[in-house]
């Protein structure tokens, strides 16, 4: 098979690693800076060209979109899905993940267990708002956030007030959540692919930190998931409609919550935490999916 991969950089671990798999198995692979890339919309031939070339027919496209660039990188995306190439994940289950107040929406209609969440516009709201999540401590999360970034554990009402208060004059969106404490700043990776949990970690937060993220000095153990914690990352990635996630579950006395449905999860540490070969999963299931008729879009809302 012809693959394309969208990255903006064909050094990163994860794209490297899908580029190895998918040649050790025989495919040719082309790595597309979606941000080079120009669309000609229309309904005869719609096509993508990139430094005055057409790009060729590819029988699948592998997006690996950075949160900064959603926006641009899903519209080439959607042009691949026009032009009948068959996408790992569509634009549409991308979209809706990465909008953290829509995802936890939507999840919410499908009954999944999340933190109890607090959204607000008005700074007259925070009293009742905090209220609402269980007072402090309280977890606040900027909506455009990725990566830990923006995320502020608040251990006092009034330490909470403040920040709430400062992020509303930034004008910027934000969610109030409630403060799993029981997790003691771990909680589970589990990377899905179609209808199964194919690997997970446990991330451990740094001793006095709560972001349990890699990058921020975490650690990364193999963890054994429980029927409940496996049936709810299956349902929360089928609820965005991503054939390939990686579901963050905190481990609380109600049972597992979702925090969040990444549509580009990175494979560098759950390869390196279970030593499972994550990038040739993902190859299998491309060659065992992939038709010639173009995308139908999943999950709803």
């Amino acid at each position: 098979m012809h693959i394309a991969i969208m990255s903006r950089n064909k050094n990163l671990y994860s794209t490297s690693r899908l580029r190895e798999a998918a040649e050790a198995r025989g495919h040719t692979i082309k790595i597309v800076d979606p941000l080079k890339c120009y669309m000609n919309i229309n309904m005869n031939a719609p096509s993508i060209h990139v430094r005055g070339e057409e790009l060729p027919k590819f029988d699948a496209v592998i997006p690996r979109i950075g949160a900064s660039v959603t926006f641009y990188g899903t519209a080439v995306l959607r042009q691949f899905e026009m032009m009948g190439t068959h996408p790992l994940n569509e634009s549409v289950a991308i979209t809706r993940s990465r909008d953290k107040l829509r995802s936890l929406q939507l999840l919410s209609r499908k009954n999944i267990g999340l933190p109890v969440t607090g959204f607000a516009s008005k700074p007259a709201d925070i009293p009742d708002l905090l209220d609402m999540v269980g007072g402090a401590p309280c977890v606040i999360k900027l909506l455009e956030g990725t990566q830990g970034i923006g995320v502020v554990l608040a251990e006092t009402r009034k330490a909470a007030e403040s920040v709430i208060e400062a992020f509303m004059g930034l004008k910027a969106n934000i969610m109030v959540q409630e403060y799993i404490a029981e997790a003691g700043g771990a909680d589970i990776r589990c990377f899905v692919i179609g209808d199964k949990v194919i690997a997970a970690m446990k991330r451990q937060a740094l001793p006095g930190e709560f972001r349990s993220n890699l990058h921020r000095g975490g650690s990364a153990s193999i963890v054994k998931l429980t029927p409940e914690e496996r049936s709810t990352a299956l349902r929360a990635a089928k609820t965005m409609g991503l054939n390939v996630a990686g579901v963050d579950i905190l481990r609380s006395k109600h049972g597992p919550l979702v925090m969040e449905v990444n549509s580009s999860p990175g494979l560098e540490g759950i390869e390196k935490a279970t030593g499972i070969d994550v990038a040739e999963k993902i190859i299998q299931f491309i060659e065992k999916n992939v038709k010639s008729t173009s995308s139908k879009t999943k999950g709803v809302g």
